[in-house]
């Protein structure tokens, strides 16, 4: 049985699914909401986004606090570039001799790096607790018929939402669904 539906079973998980978009598609916008984000969501994907030039991901719900100080610090980039930067990696120069993994590490300092030239503008919803998960894929210019995709359902951008946990996701191909996504996105 074909399905558009996956679960995050076997080789069915999100992480997966994001990487074949990445692999098939030439993604310039990467668009995330989520009621929930943390760092180590990011660790998973940054493999895949390195050649999309925008990124922005709106978090409804919940950030966690590395990502939070990031974000802060990359808010300070523009008044003194130089001088922003050598304090925040003074403040993180530690990373190495901290017991994490070369992936958490690399992950975290594209991170950071990828914050403060702004090529992830990463938002918090203000007024509302936001619960969705939409992930929008879409190619630099409009074509009909396939120049992106959207993925939804019940998966945060967390390393458990991408590859642990049970989830129930979907892929809609189609533009209108794809427009309808984007806008939604634009407005909140």
């Amino acid at each position: 049985m074909s399905t558009n539906f996956f679960t995050n079973e076997k080789d069915h998980t999100l992480l997966e699914k994001i990487e074949g978009v990445f692999k098939y598609k030439q993604v310039h916008f990467f668009d995330a909401l989520v009621g929930y984000f943390r760092a180590s969501g990011y660790f998973k994907i940054h493999k895949f986004i390195q050649q999309t030039p925008h990124i922005r991901i709106l978090v409804g719900i919940n950030v966690d606090k590395l990502t939070y100080q990031a974000n802060q610090q990359g808010l300070l980039f523009n008044p003194n570039a130089e001088q922003s930067q050598e304090e925040f990696f003074n403040e993180i120069k530690n990373i190495q001799e901290d017991q994490c993994d070369k992936e958490v590490e690399d992950g975290m300092c594209q991170f950071i790096e990828d914050i403060m030239f702004g090529r992830i503008i990463m938002r918090i919803h203000p007024k509302q607790n936001i619960h969705a998960k939409i992930y929008i894929f879409r190619e630099e210019v409009y074509h009909p018929h396939g120049y992106g995709s959207v993925i939804t359902g019940s998966s945060n951008l967390t390393e458990a939402g991408l590859e642990n946990n049970f989830e129930f996701n979907v892929e809609l191909r189609y533009d209108d669904n794809i427009k309808f996504a984007t806008e939604t996105f634009e407005k909140l």
